[in-house]
Formats: structure tokens, C-alpha cells, sequence
């Protein structure tokens, strides 16, 4: 019975590794610390982050499997260096899930939700000459724009995106376009506070397609503005 409850303590601590280690490796490529296609090893990383190898194995295969790092034949494993079309192929996404997620907000939130999404875009229109602290507010009303939407399904789908996006460098501090995306809040929090879940919708589709759109006019070095969050 002891050896059973050591065992299973022993596994559990285990498990704690490499959430820890996930946790670790997905914030070091989400801040740049790990850039965008950089090789990394097993051994490499263990040592980085002053952990076993067993935790960090265990957590490569879950960076793996959300997209993360990828394996590359005659390069071993690396941080994912996303091709045009699986950008395109994201946004494409998540047009389709947060526009729903406006939708159904703008019928389920509490009034203590839109309460909050309304502070947050009155907060973020006094922070748009700081990157950091706007890119927060930012992060936090999508978050709370799909939490709203009371549907355990949407949501989890859209973590999940949101796991992969995060492999693209934000670039709403640039330009004037976080005026425009501060705007667009605006309106979308303008329609929520009328329950109308279809004017919500259209504004959200259309900022995220604002957002492909600038996104792509840099990567082609056609465009010296920024994108949008």
C-alpha cells in the first residue's frame, strides 16, 4: 500500500514537471525568448530551464500537438515558423469563431460582463501610447469577449487558436492602427450594450479581416503600418 501511494506521488509530481515545463517553453516562445523557427533539443531545453528530461518530453510532445514546435525533416525540432497559408488559414478561424462568440455574448453576457468589456475599452483608449499595457487590455477583452459567450465548446476552440496565433509577433503598437482596433472595440462594445448580436458579429469579422489584411501588406513589405491585435 505505501509503495501503490509513493508511486502514485511520484507520478503526480511528474506531471506537475511537465505542466511546469509546458508552461515555461510556451512563454519563452510567446515573449521571443525562443524566436520563430530557432532550433531547440531535449537536451537543450532541460538544461535551460533547469528541469529533467522526462518533464520536458513530456511537454514537447504537448507543444507539438498545439502547433508550437514542429519536427522538420534534416533540421530536428524547432519553434514553428508558420507558412502564409496556415496564417491565412488561422484567421480565416478565428473570423468564424469570435464573430460567433460576439453573437452569442451579445445574448448570454451578465451585465457585470459587459460592465467589464466597457471598462476595458475606456481603459485602453488611455493606453495606446503604451504597447505593453495595451496589448494586456487587448489580450484581456478578446478573452472576455469569449468567455461571455457561455459556451464551453467556442471556448475551448478558441483557446486553442489562440494557442497558435501567439506564434505571430503582435504588432498593434505600430502606427495608427491601434486607434482604428481601439475603434472598432468601441463599436463592438457599442452593439453588445444594445443586445445586437448581429451588428456584433459583422464588426468583430471585420476586424479580424482588418487585421489579416495588414498582417499580409507587411509580410509582403508592401505596407510600412501596423497590424492590428
Amino acid at each position: 500500500m505505501v509503495g501503490k501511494k509513493a508511486e502514485k506521488k511520484d507520478t503526480s509530481s511528474v506531471r506537475d514537471l511537465a505542466r511546469d515545463a509546458y508552461e515555461r517553453v510556451r512563454s519563452a516562445i510567446q515573449d521571443g525568448q525562443l524566436s520563430i523557427g530557432e532550433r531547440v533539443t531535449e537536451a537543450e531545453l532541460a538544461a535551460r530551464f533547469g528541469v529533467s528530461r522526462t518533464p520536458i518530453r513530456e511537454a514537447i510532445a504537448r507543444l507539438e500537438a498545439d502547433g508550437l514546435l514542429t519536427n522538420e525533416p534534416r533540421r530536428g525540432l524547432i519553434v514553428t515558423d508558420l507558412s502564409h497559408q496556415q496564417i491565412v488559414e488561422l484567421y480565416t478561424m478565428r473570423e468564424i469563431l469570435e464573430g460567433a462568440a460576439a453573437r452569442l455574448t451579445a445574448q448570454s453576457a451578465s451585465d457585470t460582463e459587459l460592465a467589464t468589456l466597457a471598462n476595458l475599452v475606456e481603459a485602453e483608449g488611455r493606453f495606446l501610447d503604451n504597447p505593453s499595457k495595451l496589448s494586456d487590455i487587448n489580450r484581456n477583452f478578446h478573452h472576455l469577449l469569449t468567455l461571455a459567450a457561455h459556451n464551453r465548446y467556442l471556448l475551448r476552440s478558441l483557446n486553442q487558436l489562440s494557442i497558435t496565433m501567439s506564434l505571430l509577433p503582435s504588432l498593434l503598437h505600430e502606427g495608427d492602427r491601434a486607434v482604428i482596433a481601439h475603434e472598432q472595440h468601441a463599436s463592438i462594445m457599442a452593439a453588445l450594450s444594445k443586445r445586437d448580436g448581429e451588428t456584433a458579429e459583422r464588426i468583430v469579422r471585420q476586424h479580424v479581416r482588418d487585421s489579416q489584411r495588414h498582417r499580409m501588406l507587411i509580410m509582403l513589405g508592401t505596407h510600412s503600418g501596423p497590424d492590428t491585435d
